[in-house]
């Protein structure tokens, strides 16, 4: 951004519309800071045995508040001291932390130490208010940066100095609360993820439908529901000596079997195409791991393939009502296979469970989606460079079985409870857009001179005078050191022009 397009951004901060709080005045950065720019010490300097100066490149090394100390060296360039306020100069723009200590500092940050008593995190708050323009300002093809010349623009709404302090002890206290805030809805999607477990934990142990079973009679056994599926075939029990996870209790109306005997009989537990292909725009929608997560199953960037090569894996065209479980790549997804899925295909990394169609296939998607079946599955992972699970170990997963009914009132009760985290969801997502536009508000209302009663109003109702930001900006310069006389700097010009400017004057030059 040129600078006229910068001032204009900065001008918006600087006037607040025309009118300042009484008392208040508008000031450029370098009146009430001191800047610093940073620069890299030679590369030799630096050490990890805490020999010298911590050293800090750039927004990398910031934390909260404080940056962390990884790199210290013996060589610094350019310092910083305890208080000034960090900035990072160079991709991102605008970032702030403050320094602990002493520190080294390189072309990546800049340091800016208040004057006149000026608040550290005064001139902290009010970069952080400016940071999205900071950003803006940003010039460079490889990454953006700002100089020195930029940062001398910023502007700021400066009060009196007790004005200042007030404002920062507010701004901690406000902003207090919305970290709070913020950090307790940091932590719902974990909590949220544990809630569905235990719910899928619940319902797959027989809990969640205890009361349900309370007077009811089943009008099949699930003994005999088994053998109607399965045909003649054995119904392998399981027992914990036969398996890597031992399985939970189950109630004694429910019976255990394993995958393939769960499966309808006509057609085969398997893995779909091996080669894909490159990608053919009106060709056949493939799901591979990527798409089948827990629980869902999502074909928003699906992957079509030519119809020859899916043609050749025709047992794996999906039909609607299948369950999908990853076998490789990224392993713990599954899901049902909706209906308006019918015609897909799938990869090698993702199985087909085509169960029988007497049985509720949303519950048994619940259930390999415990952290139960999880780990079963977890433990039977092959290989080393590329891990996957054979489908002979998949068909030998264990399932608990309960009565049909008893499957559908399951799923009934599973699907509420998910509805209702899905919903405290969409309400965290919206608390925290909320929060984190709310700190920006806080701070805009700060130099607005809105947060606290101001300097003037105090004085005047107290009977006393006060140091207006006129007067404080006065004694800042008044304060500040003087400046050696620069010399006037000379372009260089061209390589011949430099060497005719080297040259010693001649008699008749002078």
């Amino acid at each position: 951004m040129k600078s006229a397009d910068a001032m204009a951004v900065f001008e918006q901060q600087r006037s607040t519309g025309g009118r300042l709080p009484e008392g208040w005045n508008s000031a450029k950065l370098p009146q009430v800071a001191s800047i610093n720019m940073g620069q890299s010490p030679p590369g030799s300097s630096y050490n990890e045995e805490q020999r010298g100066l911590p050293f800090f490149q750039g927004k990398a090394d910031f934390g909260e508040r404080y940056p962390t100390v990884r790199v210290w060296c013996t060589d610094p360039k350019k310092v910083a001291q305890a208080g000034d306020v960090l900035m990072s100069v160079r991709a991102p723009i605008g970032p702030t932390n403050v320094a602990a200590d002493i520190c080294s500092i390189g072309r990546g940050l800049a340091a800016i130490s208040p004057l006149g008593g000026v608040p550290t995190d005064f001139v902290l708050y009010g970069l952080r208010l400016l940071e999205p323009e900071l950003a803006l300002r940003g010039t460079g093809s490889t990454f953006t940066a700002i100089n020195k010349n930029d940062l001398h623009e910023i502007f700021f709404n400066v009060p009196p100095l007790a004005e200042q302090q007030r404002i920062v002890a507010q701004l901690e206290r406000l902003l207090a609360r919305v970290d709070a805030a913020r950090e307790r809805l940091a932590k719902l999607p974990a909590l949220l993820k544990r809630f569905r477990q235990a719910v899928l934990a619940a319902a797959c142990s027989g809990r969640l439908t205890e009361d349900w079973r309370v007077g009811r009679l089943q009008e099949e056994t699930v003994a005999s529901l088994l053998e109607r599926i399965s045909g003649h075939r054995a119904i392998t029990e399981v027992r914990s000596d036969e398996d890597p996870v031992a399985p939970p209790e189950t109630p004694d109306e429910w019976t255990w079997s394993r995958c393939e005997y769960l499966c309808d009989k006509d057609r085969a537990i398997t893995y779909g195409v091996i080669k894909l292909g490159s990608p053919v725009p009106d060709g056949v929608p493939t799901l591979r791991s990527s798409d089948v997560r827990w629980l869902h199953i999502d074909n928003s960037r699906v992957k079509r393939i030519a119809p020859e090569i899916a043609s050749d894996y025709g047992r794996t065209f999906l039909r609607g009502g299948e369950v999908l479980v990853t076998v490789r790549g990224t392993l713990g997804g599954v899901g049902v296979v909706p209906k308006d899925m019918e015609g897909f295909n799938i990869s090698r990394e993702v199985a087909m469970l085509p169960l029988h169609p007497l049985l509720n296939a949303t519950f048994f998607a619940y259930a390999i989606g415990t952290a139960w079946s999880q780990s079963w599955l977890s433990e039977m992972k092959r290989g080393v460079a590329y891990t996957g699970i054979n489908i002979g170990d998949l068909k030998h997963l264990p399932l608990p079985v309960p009565p049909v009914a008893e499957q559908h009132a399951i799923v009934r009760r599973v699907d509420a409870l998910f509805r209702l985290a899905a919903a405290i969801e969409r309400r965290a997502a919206t608390a925290k857009a909320h929060t984190d536009k709310l700190t920006q508000a806080i701070l805009a209302k700060a130099f607005r001179g809105e947060l606290v009663p101001t300097e003037a109003a105090l004085a005047r109702r107290e009977g006393r005078p006060y140091e207006s930001a006129v007067e404080l900006l006065a004694r800042i310069q008044a304060e500040r050191p003087a400046s050696p006389a620069r010399r006037p700097r000379r372009r260089a010009g061209s390589p011949r022009r430099r060497a005719r400017q080297a040259k010693p004057l001649s008699p008749i030059s002078k």
